[in-house]
């Protein structure tokens, strides 16, 4: 059984040297790296499957090493310049026109995004100039953001409040009362001004 042990020991150790084997005076088989003990005969070992550190030459990859992302390109300046912040807007169909601007200018490869109560509105694109309708009456809040060719956030302006007025059809009613039309005759209308039948 030593036999064997010693045999795989030296089959799975790398070897540097040839390995020889004899049987000595008592009938043991002995494994020796020296060549001139007894009859010794050499041992064929298999060829190795170790590979040299570098073989090409290559410089060696370090794994774990990433490559080196652009840094962001940094504005000086993006705000909204239209609306004002706190601005009340009066539109019955809701429309309003927002402007923006950035210093320097928009960037090659960059977009203008715009934000409606964290929403976005369109599509991003390098118009500073944005077209929005039916925009519910109330406070609201607009944003705009810088978008990179990656569609990654480069700038982006704090909310600004705004207001949209639209006059609901109760409203229109009490301004004019009086006037026959789609909505009729209302009792709020003095008797002196209600037309004759």
């Amino acid at each position: 059984m030593r036999l064997w042990l010693l045999l795989v020991c030296f089959i799975t150790l790398p070897a540097m040297a040839d390995v020889f084997t004899y049987v000595d005076a008592q009938g043991n088989r002995v494994f020796t790296d020296q060549p001139g003990a007894g009859n010794a005969k050499r041992v064929p070992t298999p060829p190795s499957n170790r590979m040299p550190a570098n073989p090409s030459g290559a410089a060696p990859v370090i794994a774990g090493k990433k490559t080196e992302a652009k840094p962001l390109f940094h504005y000086d300046l993006l705000s909204v310049l239209v609306p004002e912040p706190d601005a009340t807007i009066r539109s019955n169909a809701g429309e309003l026109i927002v402007s923006v601007t950035s210093e320097p200018g928009l960037q090659r490869g960059h977009r203008y995004r715009l934000l409606l109560d964290s929403q976005p509105t369109t599509d991003p694109g390098p118009s500073p100039v944005f077209a929005l309708s039916n925009i519910d009456r109330g406070s609201h809040h607009l944003s705009v953001e810088i978008l990179d060719e990656q569609g990654r956030t480069v700038e982006r302006t704090a909310n600004q409040p705004f207001h949209m007025l639209r006059i609901s059809l109760a409203q229109k009613r009490q301004v004019k009362p009086c006037i026959l039309g789609d909505d009729g005759q209302r009792p709020e209308c003095p008797l002196k001004d209600k037309p004759k039948d």
